[in-house]
């Protein structure tokens, strides 16, 4: 019998443009669930290199990985100074009824 080796399925492994990124963000945010929206953010930072990610916010590697994790809670003013090192941008429209 031929034994198949697999490995964990990594998102950051995928997302490999800036359109990727973009979208795989949007989709998060779409779901409105703020642990999912600070996962995705953390798979897009590890994506891009999370040490960069941490020099560009002036934030600590940990407390990104805590903070971006599927059980973190960051502040606002982290998510925005992340979603700028990934060199993405939110902005709101009109929900459509």
């Amino acid at each position: 019998m031929i034994e198949t080796k697999t490995r964990p399925w990594d998102v950051a492994e995928h997302l490999e443009t800036a359109e990727d990124m973009a979208a795989y963000l949007e989709a998060a945010l779409e779901e409105g669930n703020p642990a999912l929206v600070a996962a995705a953010m953390g798979d897009i930072a590890r994506a891009k290199g999370i040490t960069q990610i941490a020099r560009e916010t002036g934030l600590g590697r940990e407390s990104l990985y805590k903070a971006l994790s599927p059980e973190g809670n960051p502040e606002f003013a982290t998510v925005l100074k992340v979603v700028r090192a990934l060199g993405l941008r939110l902005h709101a429209t009109t929900v459509q009824s």
